[in-house]
């Protein structure tokens, strides 16, 4: 190990994804990279934490001067874990992704890939998600790499704030026509559950549906500048505190 920074990456689409691999590669060149990640998909997990069944953790060795870890554990878990029992001491950045598919919007919400992110910010260390607008397992990160080394740049360079972490959308394809710095749209899932039968009779359901943009119009968002094929990065906070309802200055009577 040298005197480079100490880079945790993670995410949820287990080890063997794509999208880590590539983020991987992206990354090399900034620190000194540990990659502790699911041995399985973990997607639309967000914050969730495991605490009814045993963690266990799974040394993979060293490639390429970058060490690998696998756990069964959530994305979250793998930061806690990280942070308490694999690590030496606190990382100084911590990277999760590239997801396979949007986390633009609300979607952010329900991902596992920014829960991780949220999770470091929370333990004070400046943390990016990364997710690709592709769903394909075998999609082309070429121009995500691109995205990932810019915005990396300009978090070593003038930091993030603290409380804050960075939600970073690319769209798919060779055409990004640059990087916008902008707000989350208002968007919202409409979601149908699918009745099925199993052998044995019973019905079972499968969550789908679709994702609706609820302000189409405006000129500000990510979702309006994914659409426009520009990356988008979103910051986020970890305090959820209604400031303007606060100043209501409500009181209770019992």
């Amino acid at each position: 190990m040298t005197n480079k920074p100490l880079i945790l990456i993670t995410n949820d689409d287990g080890i063997y994804a794509k999208g880590i691999a590539c983020l991987v590669e992206a990354m090399k060149e900034f620190g000194n990279i540990v990659v502790v990640s699911a041995h399985e998909s973990f997607s639309g997990m967000s914050h969730a934490i495991t605490v009814k069944d045993p963690l266990y953790i799974k040394d993979k060795g060293s490639t390429d001067r970058v060490q690998y870890f696998v756990t069964n554990g959530t994305p979250v878990d793998c930061v806690k874990l990280s942070l308490h029992t694999i690590l030496d001491r606190q990382p100084d950045y911590i990277v999760s992704g590239i997801n396979h598919g949007s986390n633009s919007s609300t979607s952010v919400h329900y991902s596992g890939t920014m829960g991780a992110a949220r999770e470091g910010c929370l333990n004070g260390i400046p943390s990016v998600g990364f997710s690709l607008l592709s769903y394909d397992s075998d999609a082309d990160f070429t121009s995500s790499k691109k995205v990932v080394k810019a915005v990396f740049k300009d978090v070593l360079k003038n930091g993030i704030s603290k409380g804050t972490y960075l939600n970073v959308n690319i769209p798919d394809g060779d055409d990004i026509k640059g990087i916008k710095y902008c707000r989350q749209g208002e968007g919202k899932w409409i979601e149908e559950f699918a009745e099925r039968v199993d052998p044995r009779g019973r019905k079972y359901y499968w969550l789908t549906g679709h994702f609706k943009n609820m302000e189409p119009e405006a000129a500000d968002t990510d979702e309006y500048y994914l659409e426009k094929k520009y990356a988008t990065v979103v910051p986020c906070i970890t305090d959820a505190t209604d400031y303007i309802s606060l100043k209501e200055n409500k009181n209770y009577e019992l």
